[in-house]
């Protein structure tokens, strides 16, 4: 049953909102002044509250400014007999959901209620798949190698320094570059990435850039790229020793000016971007073979993150091998399947060519083909390498 407060110093006003809400299945709190709502909002969670503004002591402006930090996400419709545009326009720009006139209207009262409970629903379920998301992206390790890499990761997160991440296919750079990104000031911002080694050397300029209509054959319209589409944001340049010389070039001087053009185009637009790149190339040698730009790897390499490889952290495969169950089965919607301490020992044995995408796909397979409990068996019949 949804929770609401109800925060007004007329009585009268109160008793007769907690009958009609009451009567509509809600539960129904009341407060008979400020001070009295605020602290009831510290205790419990409610799903909506609505605050009368002009009240003794602290008013409703008052209340609303100091219930957003103790409960952000949840809805405040602001009552007045004295209502104006401008008392509207400061509530809601305070962050009240609504503002609703005295006398109230029933009606409008009861569709600010449902469309606000929608609002707290969408919230939660939106907090919820952020939490999915998180782990699916998480870190899983509790090795000295990974733990240098993490340290590193949360260390030079808060800055705007560009990272340069550098490890075998399947290490999980993407996810050193996902938590720098989610630990920075930019984590409300968007996160973009760019696999530069699958895209064309001929369309690479025009996916980071954009490009202007007619600009080529087939720009039949306008488009932003990938530099402005992560603007406030990280851009995650992943396989950069993949990228075009002249692609190169375009992203040297956005690095050097935050100033891109789109291709086709002369306007010079403005960028915010912090840029996070990875590689799996030796870019020494990239640069000695005149395949990399040594300009753009010193832009690039501010701060350098290498990925161990999993056969470098042998102990994180039980942590790996856990999580991957869990996440797997969560994912398949099975009851959960256990793996024993023989299993993890022949994963152990295994040369991890793949790395962390590798363990994830025999952990998958395992989980398809074998029984409630994974077995040492299991992983020397279903998860021999490659010969």
């Amino acid at each position: 049953m949804s929770k609401i407060l109800v925060i007004d110093d007329e009585r009268s006003i109160r008793n007769t909102l907690k009958d009609i809400l009451e009567y509509e299945k809600y539960e129904v709190d009341l407060a008979e002044d400020g001070k009295k709502g605020l602290e009831m909002v510290k205790q419990t969670e409610y799903d909506i509250v609505l605050c009368d503004i002009k009240m003794p002591g602290m008013d409703g402006i008052e209340v609303l400014e100091k219930m957003i930090p103790v409960a952000p996400d949840t809805p405040v419709v602001m009552i007045s007999g004295h209502g104006n545009i401008d008392t509207a326009v400061e509530s809601i720009k305070k962050g009240a959901y609504d503002f609703i006139e005295k006398p109230l209207d029933l009606n409008r009262l009861l569709i600010t209620i449902r469309n606000a409970m929608d609002k707290s629903t969408l919230v939660n379920e939106t907090r919820i798949l952020k939490k999915k998301v998180s782990k699916k992206f998480e870190i899983i390790g509790e090795s000295p190698a990974i733990k240098k890499v993490i340290e590193m990761a949360d260390r030079v997160a808060p800055t705007d320094a560009r990272v340069l991440i550098t490890g075998a296919n399947g290490t999980g750079k993407e996810l050193v570059a996902r938590r720098i990104h989610d630990q920075s000031n930019r984590s409300n911002g968007p996160f973009v990435e760019v696999n530069c080694a699958a895209i064309p050397s001929e369309l690479i300029e025009s996916e980071l850039f954009g490009h202007e209509k007619g600009s080529f054959t087939s720009a039949v319209k306008q488009r932003k790229g990938k530099f402005e589409q992560a603007n406030g944001g990280t851009l995650f340049l992943d396989e950069i020793g993949d990228m075009s010389l002249s692609a190169q070039a375009k992203v040297l001087r956005a690095l050097q000016e935050n100033v891109i053009s789109r291709v086709g185009g002369d306007k010079h637009i403005k960028v915010d971007v912090r840029v996070v790149a990875a590689t799996n190339k030796n870019i020494s040698k990239e640069i000695d073979a005149g395949r990399f730009r040594e300009d753009l790897y010193h832009r690039l390499s501010v701060i350098l993150i290498h990925v161990p490889t999993l056969n470098e952290r042998l102990d994180d495969i039980p942590l790996l091998a856990s999580h991957f169950v869990s996440l797997i089965c969560n994912e398949y919607g099975m009851p959960e399947k256990t793996i024993t301490d023989d299993a993890i020992t022949e994963l152990q044995k295994i040369t991890w060519t793949g790395n962390i995408r590798e363990i994830r796909n025999v952990i998958e397979r395992l989980i398809i083909l074998c029984d409630k409990q994974i077995t040492g068996d299991d992983v020397r019949k279903f998860a021999a390498p490659l010969k």
